[in-house]
């Protein structure tokens, strides 16, 4: 196998043979779209027309005055179905359609991948099914609903945790056998090459209208990104554009779960050691004898155990950051931006709203205790005064079922 399709050690392509050429088909259309004045206008019509964008970059000023810096909210809950997913499903469809495939699989976690799937396909009369886990189907009963009255058939896979890594085996499964009349539309920068950086053009869309938003705005770079960080896809669309900019600091937070010294957590690049999953070498959580460990995140859209092989690149260069907060922290700031800025993030962003608020009060204890006894790692990249833009990548809507629940509130 060449280095093609690899961020320094990781990506690549660990799949069974009869993939082999699939993949190759997908990256040569992939190769002659981008190359073709057509696609690309086709496409950002329909981002424009269908989708919505660009979405705003939003001021956040009680939640600024709550940090004591300068918030800005990427906005991508307002795209045509809530979420930054349709960015990728709507180009890979007219990828799918050029190569004459008119059958489209997913999976999805928290259904948002699902949905936007079942939406595209709605919209070009193609055939979808999507593989979605048990318990994400419980956890998650508003999207499936969305996806079925959209025209998809939802396949319920009940092996293993019955979440997004099991429904992600079953869509493979399904691929291989079908592979000459359907397209896998990969929901994450995960997965044998060329999808991590398929997936990752797709999503930077979110990136090239950020950086152009700062500076009509602001008349520079912002000083922080932040973003949650699951499969990925969200913070590489955002981060990719601002790579080749040191002065802006990338930082992707993953799900703790319970805890980072407990076994239920997600936070595969914190806590994971690199290995294969889903076609690709990353970092991904292992049990003592290398078998994949199980995730949890009470959001269900980072409930995954790897990450995308450029994240993995981006931790081990020191070009992003990659931090973690808790199951109840990242509820507790699902709650807080709805009451400071009318906005319900989806669980997913609400990780990202938390880290940035821990790092204000970490920074209201050093100054009461005067900066003693504070771990590096609790004070690097933080100050006051900094402009930060939050990926603000899906709404909540989704989540406030499972959030009342969870309160022992009803919805």
């Amino acid at each position: 196998m060449t280095a093609t399709g690899r961020f320094g050690v990781y990506g690549g392509r660990y799949v069974p043979e009869t993939l082999i050429a699939a993949l190759d088909a997908l990256e040569l259309a992939r190769v002659a779209a981008a190359a073709d004045p057509a696609f690309e206008a086709e496409l950002d019509g329909l981002l424009a027309d269908y989708v919505g964008r660009p979405t705003p970059l939003s001021e956040a000023p009680r939640l600024s005055a709550q940090v004591g810096g300068h918030v800005l909210l990427k906005r991508e809950d307002l795209n045509h179905t809530g979420a930054h997913k349709i960015n990728n499903a709507l180009g890979q469809v007219l990828l799918a359609r050029r190569m004459g495939k008119r059958r489209i699989i997913a999976e999805t976690g928290a259904g948002q991948h699902g949905v936007a799937t079942a939406t595209v396909c709605a919209r070009f009369a193609l055939e979808c099914v999507v593989y979605m886990g048990e318990e994400d189907m419980r956890r998650q009963a508003l999207n499936v609903f969305r996806m079925r009255l959209l025209g998809a058939r939802v396949e319920a896979v009940h092996s293993g945790t019955r979440t997004l890594k099991d429904a992600t085996n079953e869509a493979i499964r399904d691929w291989v056998t079908n592979v000459d009349t359907t397209h896998y539309i990969i929901g994450s920068v995960v997965g044998p090459d060329p999808y991590p950086r398929l997936v990752r053009d797709f999503q930077s869309v979110i990136g090239r209208e950020t950086r152009a938003q700062c500076f009509e705005r602001l008349g520079r770079l912002p000083d922080a990104i932040v973003a949650c960080v699951g499969g990925g896809s969200n913070a590489i669309g955002i981060f990719h554009p601002f790579v080749g900019d040191a002065s802006v600091e990338l930082v992707g937070v993953e799900a703790a779960g319970d805890g980072l010294d407990t076994p239920r957590h997600a936070a595969s690049l914190s806590r994971g050691r690199p290995g294969v999953l889903h076609g690709a070498f990353s970092y991904l959580l292992q049990d003592a004898d290398g078998q994949v460990a199980e995730a949890h995140s009470v959001s269900a859209g980072l409930d995954y155990p790897g990450v995308g092989p450029e994240h993995a690149a981006l931790r081990d260069s020191g070009r992003a950051r990659y931090e973690s907060v808790t199951d109840a922290e990242a509820v507790a700031a699902f709650g807080r931006l709805a009451q400071l800025e009318g906005i319900i993030p989806a669980l997913e962003t609400a990780h990202a709203i938390a880290w940035v608020l821990k790092q204000a009060e970490g920074a209201e204890r050093r100054e009461a205790g005067g900066g003693r006894g504070v771990e590096r790692a609790d004070v690097r990249g933080w100050a006051k005064g900094k402009t930060i833009v939050i990926n603000l990548s899906g709404r909540g809507d989704k989540d406030v079922a499972a959030v009342a629940a969870r309160e022992g509130a009803s919805a």
